[in-house]
């Protein structure tokens, strides 16, 4: 098995009927999904997000073995 990060979109409040999450091999590469999904599904500007809400997603992200 290997570490790796996780985040689901559902588990953001707000977004519990989107079906969309990501799987990557490190947590930096979770945040760039995570901020090209939000782009492309909800028509975010990831660079409108304050830090409490950065680091409210970042609470998102889990640790997973894969």
């Amino acid at each position: 098995m290997v570490d790796a990060f996780s985040y689901a979109c559902r588990d953001c409040e707000g977004m519990e009927a989107c079906p969309a999450s990501v799987v990557a091999e490190t947590r930096d590469e979770v945040w760039k999904l995570i901020e090209l999904h939000a782009q492309v599904a909800h028509g975010e500007d990831p660079a409108d997000w304050d830090s409490e809400t950065r680091q409210y997603l970042g609470t998102l992200i889990k640790s997973v073995k894969v």
